[in-house]
């Protein structure tokens, strides 16, 4: 697949064409026999823990209480992409995104207008680190990031246009190479860091729309590595159906992600329901079911230990090593990656 070029200028002008063609297939809100329908839109990695889950949870929990069926209709896809459907107007309800800046960019085109910062944890629901997998056997010898840039190395990458997952995968790289430096000298070597990425960069030999669809590319042999989210090399080894290993990084960033409702769409008769869920997710039987999916609880660290798959990282790090989201996205993922790197 060929790599693209980061444009956000590009990326609104094809949003605005093919999400006008497609509008009419998307997700749309139903009600079977009088009960409640609560659309989500989740970014692409979700699928699995809110479907086998956390829905099935509340269902139940909410028709003992209230004697009413609930049901869920669901899209996934990138973050970057389920946020521009929900700015062109579809009819979700709520969103689970895998970077807050897509919630500030609902915030600011007026479809979210509550405040996701006061939900517990400040509306972060999980959180997961990024790692790499390789095929069995580590035949390229990858252990670290750095090694993504050896001669030979083909790399799959998600698309920083599309993918939340892609964006924090160039901040994990970017920011590993910032962490060890400092630790050994005192002091961020930035050059340093952007000749690894930019080193990396050129072993990346696809560039899927979201973390999801590089996984499908990896399942199907394709590439010797992936930077991804440690939970999606956990549910691979569960199906057994690709032989690999899943590579710790010796510093590396856990992705943080929102949920938010999007207020505009949600009617007064339909709040109570959205509202009673969104409380639904922080608990502990919707966080537990999360680590159960390989996720890291968003508000209590002891249910961790509940599941022994999730591995030790020897330095994390998170969005507030760069100052948060507002500066992140500025200064690395455009500033560095796309126009240091990416064009060059």
């Amino acid at each position: 697949m060929r790599k693209r070029i980061f444009s956000r200028p590009a990326l609104i002008c094809g949003a605005l064409t093919s999400l006008a063609l497609i509008a009419g297939c998307l997700p749309q809100p139903t009600s079977d026999k009088g009960g409640l329908n609560i659309t989500v839109y989740g970014f692409s990695i979700m699928k699995e823990s809110l479907e086998k889950a956390v829905y099935p949870g509340f269902a139940a929990k909410w028709k003992r209480e209230h004697g009413v069926d609930v049901n869920f209709t669901s899209s996934f896809a990138g973050s970057e992409t389920i946020t521009n459907q929900i700015l062109q107007g579809v009819s979700a309800d709520i969103a689970i995104l895998s970077i807050e800046r897509d919630a500030s960019r609902l915030k600011d085109g007026g479809f979210v207008t509550s405040d996701w910062r006061t939900l517990p944890n400040k509306g972060i629901l999980n959180k997961t680190p990024f790692v790499i997998l390789v095929r069995q056997g580590n035949p390229k010898g990858i252990l670290d990031f750095t090694d993504l840039a050896k001669a030979g190395v083909r790399l799959i990458h998600p698309d920083p246009v599309s993918s939340g997952g892609a964006q924090w995968s160039v901040l994990a790289m970017y920011g590993s190479e910032l962490v060890k430096s400092e630790r050994q000298s005192g002091g961020q070597n930035k050059e340093l860091a952007l000749q690894t990425l930019r080193a990396i960069w050129r072993n990346v030999i696809s560039t899927p729309g979201s973390a999801r669809e590089a996984r499908t590319q990896f399942e199907t042999g394709f590439g010797d590595a992936l930077v991804t989210y440690e939970l999606e090399g956990l549910l691979m080894k569960e199906t057994g159906k690709t032989p690999l290993e899943v590579v710790i990084p010796k510093a590396t960033i856990f992705s943080e992600h929102p949920a938010v409702v999007i207020d505009r769409n949600v009617s007064a008769a339909k709040r109570p329901v959205v509202d009673a869920f969104m409380q639904y997710l922080w608990s502990d039987e919707a966080q537990k079911a999360f680590v159960k999916f390989h996720y890291r609880s968003g508000i209590d660290p002891t249910l961790n230990q509940e599941n022994k798959h999730l591995a030790q990282i020897e330095t994390e790090f998170t969005i507030d090593y760069f100052g948060g989201w507002n500066r992140a996205y500025p200064e690395i993922i455009e500033g560095i990656f796309r126009d240091q790197v990416q064009r060059k």
